[in-house]
């Protein structure tokens, strides 16, 4: 599914905000926060198991970067979830490796009890 079929492959179709030699970020198109980003690698592999220690740290350094940028440009964030859906049973929809990066507000969401008593 490499190649014209895959929409992170497409690099000259999407908009980067930051990049680096294995990797880039782009704002997701369906956030579900405000700044919502994709940190991507450049090298199509299914999800983010399949890829090598130089694209995970690659993302990592994008991560950062993208965190702090998202930080300076809104204030309200307070935190982060970063991560990624494997599998379609996981929710993922494009199988091509992607990290989320998601900001949070407090008051955005209801948080979750730690344990549930």
């Amino acid at each position: 599914m490499a190649g014209e079929n895959c929409i992170f492959c497409c690099v000259s179709e999407l908009t980067i905000l930051v990049e680096n030699t294995a990797a880039f970020a782009i704002r997701d198109k369906f956030p579900v926060r405000p700044l919502h980003t994709l940190i991507i690698p450049r090298r199509h592999v299914a999800d983010i198991f399949a890829t090598d220690a130089n694209e995970r740290e690659a993302i990592h350094q994008l991560a950062v970067r993208c965190q702090e940028a998202i930080g300076s440009e809104d204030p309200s964030v307070s935190g982060f979830n970063f991560g990624s859906n494997i599998g379609h049973a996981a929710g993922q929809k494009i199988f091509h490796a992607h990290v989320h990066l998601i900001p949070r507000r407090l008051g955005d969401m209801e948080l979750p009890a730690a344990r549930p008593d």
